[in-house]
């Protein structure tokens, strides 16, 4: 065999390698956003809206709505939607006294994100109460688990008219430096992130949600009812986006949010798990309720981030004890929100 023609076979393979591995590549990403539209759509399919929708500022948005009595609405934590009250039972037990609304908040769930606005706990909180006041709610009590915490803040910094006590749980606070900013922040950036997100992305999420979940409810065990959570109502590329958004935006929404605690005129109760290894207790809980001169703060022993999971009795108590202090009506009341009543009738 001639060098030359040596020479020419080299170079054919040395060309023919790297355009398989793009070829192959391609095939895996196309088979991927095959699989993964297959399964949002699957998921959407096994878990239709259950609630209702209203159209704010262009903006629809989905909510559920149980039970009657005093409106208490509920916000979820980034990446899961408003199914997580279900799951966990507090929407179901809370309807027992309250009508509960249930907000999908934007991008999540059934609920839009126009990606031309900058979702900030501000904007969420201006445009939940434009669809409260569409719906028909003049006032509510607000409560707000994880990232729905900030929202909550915000609605009650904007509105103390219409928020009559706030119940913040497993809240994030002030800054502190995350290394999940670093690492699940890339379904958000611009196309780069929307090729990901609509391939590989959700499989990879898939493969971390069981070690994701444990560390959520550490120290404890995955309670059983998260089972029945859908978690590809989460891995939907859209939800990726908005939660990787969310992640993205939180220590400057903290920031700014924590240098207007001291205006806040509503009175709050603060409840966070002693445990909690996705926010820590101490910097944001105990120190906002340091802060807040109308808060109460119930810490919870040996608990990790989903406190209302590790007891919906307790998280109650907190949603009536606000109730009895703003002098709503209260069915079955605790008997911390019945002392509290009486000290209120009393002038104490």
């Amino acid at each position: 065999m001639s060098n030359s023609y040596r020479t020419t076979i080299s170079s054919n393979t040395g060309a023919n390698g790297p355009r398989t591995g793009a070829v192959l590549a391609a095939i895996g990403l196309a088979a991927s956003f095959l699989y993964v539209r297959a399964r949002s759509r699957q998921a959407e399919r096994d878990n239709p809206p259950q609630g209702k929708f209203v159209e704010v500022d262009g903006v629809r948005l989905h909510y559920l709505e149980r039970g009657s009595g005093p409106t208490l609405v509920l916000l979820h934590g980034n990446g899961v939607y408003s199914k997580d009250f279900e799951t966990s039972g507090l929407l179901q037990r809370a309807a027992e006294h309250y009508r509960v609304i249930a907000f999908d908040r934007p991008g999540f769930g059934y609920s839009e994100r126009p990606r031309s606005t900058l979702w900030t706990p501000d904007r969420q909180a201006a445009l939940l109460h434009r669809a409260l006041e569409r719906i028909g709610v003049e006032s509510a009590i607000v409560a707000g688990h994880s990232w729905g915490t900030m929202v909550a803040l915000a609605m009650g910094l904007q509105r103390p008219d219409a928020v009559r006590g706030l119940v913040l749980l497993s809240g994030y606070y002030y800054p502190s430096l995350r290394l999940d900013v670093a690492t699940l922040t890339q379904p958000a950036v611009p196309i780069v992130g929307d090729l990901l997100r609509y391939t590989v992305l959700p499989l990879v999420a898939r493969a971390l949600w069981p070690g994701m979940a444990k560390r959520t409810f550490s120290p404890r065990p995955v309670d059983r009812r998260f089972d029945a959570f859908p978690v590809w109502m989460a891995l939907r590329p859209k939800q990726l986006r908005a939660a990787a958004a969310e992640t993205a935006v939180m220590i400057p929404a903290a920031a700014m949010l924590s240098k207007r605690y001291a205006e806040l005129k509503v009175p709050a109760a603060i409840v966070a798990g002693t445990q909690d290894k996705i926010v820590d207790a101490g910097h944001n809980s105990e120190r906002l309720s340091e802060r807040l001169g109308a808060s109460e703060l119930q810490l919870m022993p040996g608990v990790g981030h989903m406190t209302h999971y590790a007891d919906v009795e307790k998280i109650m108590a907190a949603i009536d004890t606000i109730a009895a202090r703003v002098g709503e009506p209260v069915h079955a009341r605790t008997p911390e929100a019945e002392a509290l009543a009486r000290a209120s009738e009393s002038g104490v």
